[in-house]
């Protein structure tokens, strides 16, 4: 079972900026999505999708918003940084 700190810390990635390894941004964390079972964190929702991120062919949410797998994930920080090529 996650602990108050692990809970905590993923609050804290709501509005931060998503980055590919070579700078391009993508937008900003608008919602998670997670497997209510095991509460593993499936998909980030994009919010500000920036036009770099509106060309890709991105998953969507059945409400049109656009998805980054959490999978893709390499760093968190300042930023959110995905490695793109996991993800197109």
């Amino acid at each position: 079972m996650a602990d108050e700190k692990d809970k905590r810390y993923s609050r804290e990635l709501i509005g931060k900026t998503i980055v590919s390894k070579s700078g391009k941004k993508f937008g900003e964390v608008g919602d998670l999505v997670f497997e209510v079972g095991s509460g593993e964190l499936i998909h980030m929702m994009l919010k500000n999708a920036t036009p770099y991120s509106e060309r890709l062919e991105l998953e969507k949410s059945k409400e049109g918003q656009h998805l980054i797998p959490f999978s893709s994930v390499i760093a968190t920080g300042d930023f959110v940084v995905v490695a793109e090529e996991d993800i197109i």
